[in-house]
Order: structure tokens, then sequence, then C-alpha cells
């Protein structure tokens, strides 16, 4: 059993078919007994996911609500949600000046980080951090962290 923090671009593979979602849909079944981090804004940014791709024909109506209904019941029973709290949000703005990234991906990375430095003083394995975006992967990279990319699957 492995430990992962998913970003969303690489957590919407879940609820979405596009490049890498075998590889997310068998590494997130609860069968497969990992523990799944993900940072609290990516409950909106999932549900923005699934909704833009109803908007836009790539999902059907139905197919978005199951999806939007599955990634609810899975935000609620399944993954481990970090706060976005001040500590992350300071982590963050520190990642904007340093890797130069997004807002959002700031804050993902701010939060991975946070868990990341919590694990290490517990004495707790490392996890690794999957994504789809190539800038904060390597911003996380360069932070030490260990990354995954489900597109190299």
């Amino acid at each position: 059993m492995a430990v992962y923090f998913f970003d969303s671009s690489a957590l919407v593979k879940r609820y979405a078919q596009e490049t890498g979602s075998e590889w997310v849909i068998a590494t997130t079944e609860p069968q497969a007994g990992h523990t799944l981090y993900i940072a609290r804004i990516t409950a909106v940014e999932v549900v923005s996911a699934i909704t833009r791709r109803r908007r836009s024909g790539a999902l059907s109506e139905t197919d978005a609500a199951t999806a939007s209904f599955d990634f609810r019941y899975d935000l609620s029973h399944q993954y481990r949600a970090v706060e976005v709290t001040a500590t992350v949000i300071a982590q963050a703005m520190e990642l904007v000046v340093k890797q130069a990234l997004r807002g959002y991906d700031a804050v993902q990375l701010g939060a991975a980080l946070v868990v990341h430095n919590l694990r290490v003083t517990l004495g707790l394995p490392a996890f690794v951090l999957v994504s789809a975006d190539r800038e904060l992967n390597a911003a996380a990279t360069a932070d030490g962290l260990t990354v995954d990319d489900p597109n190299d699957h």
C-alpha cells in the first residue's frame, strides 16, 4: 500500500475519461488500499472540470451527474482532504515567487508540502504527488517530492 497526494489535474481522470484514466482508476480504487490525500480546493476544481466537460459536450448530462455524485461520495469516504490553512497559504505564496506557479497550483503544492513535512516529522513514509501538470510537477520535484504523471501511464 502506498500513499499518494492527488492534484486536480490527475484526480479528474478518475471521473472523466482521458489519457491516464485507467491508471488513476486502478490506483484510487478502495480495494487497492492506498492512502489518498487531496487539497480541499480540489473539490471545487474537480466539480468545475466535470461541469465544463458537460457544457462542452464531452460528457453527457447523465455521465456528468454520475461523475459528480461519485466524486462527492469519494470526497466524503475516501480522500483525506488537507484544509487550506494559513500555513498552506504562506507556503503557496512562497512557491508563487520561488517557482512562478499559478495561484491554485501553488496552493496544491503548498498543501502537499505541508503534508510531506508532517509525515517526515512523524517518521512516516513519503508519498507520491500525482499530477498531470508539468509545471507543477517540475516545481514539486525541485522541492524534493516524488512525482508521477498519470499521462505517462
